[in-house]
């Protein structure tokens, strides 16, 4: 008889090798890595990747050549839906955005888009809330992705807010 010790957290760590290998399979995505989040970092894992966003957008003129994209779910807490981070970060314009489903702010329900500039957050509203699969939920974050940045403002060089 074998018995399998220790076995929270494979449906957390089998969920973010599915999103690795989706990335990875993306040719505009690159240096793709899972991890173990850090002690700041809320849930189990994270999905770091590196992109282009001229290439990733199909768009010549965007701003910055660098960006990673951060994605992290929990999927075995004790809540009603599952926690997920899906954060785009561009270090060279000092911008993170991000849809955050967990309860670190429910005044905007469930899932809010936040905005921050360089470790500052700087906006923060509600967000739709997606009732799937988390790898449905990465597909739609990824489709929702340039029109969400389009609708960022800008003061000064500084992402000040939402549109």
């Amino acid at each position: 008889m074998i018995f399998l010790a220790n076995r929270d957290g494979l449906r957390n760590k089998r969920l973010h090798r599915r999103i690795k290998n989706r990335l990875q399979s993306d040719s505009a995505f690159s240096a793709v890595q899972l991890r173990v989040a850090t002690h700041r970092e809320l849930g189990p894992y994270r999905v770091v990747a590196e992109t282009d966003p001229r290439t990733l957008f199909d768009d010549s003129n965007y701003p910055t050549q660098e960006a990673r994209l951060e994605v992290g779910f929990d999927v075995e807490g004790a809540t009603d839906y599952d926690y997920y981070w899906f954060n785009w970060v561009e270090p060279g314009r000092s911008l993170l955005l991000g849809w955050h489903q967990d309860d670190d702010h429910p005044e905007h329900g469930p899932v809010h888009l936040q905005v921050n500039d360089s470790s500052t957050a700087v906006d923060r509203k509600p967000a739709e809330f997606i009732d799937e699969h988390p790898m449905a939920v990465v597909e739609a974050r990824l489709a929702q992705l340039p029109d969400t940045l389009d609708a960022l403002r800008w003061q000064d060089g500084s992402v000040v807010g939402f549109e």
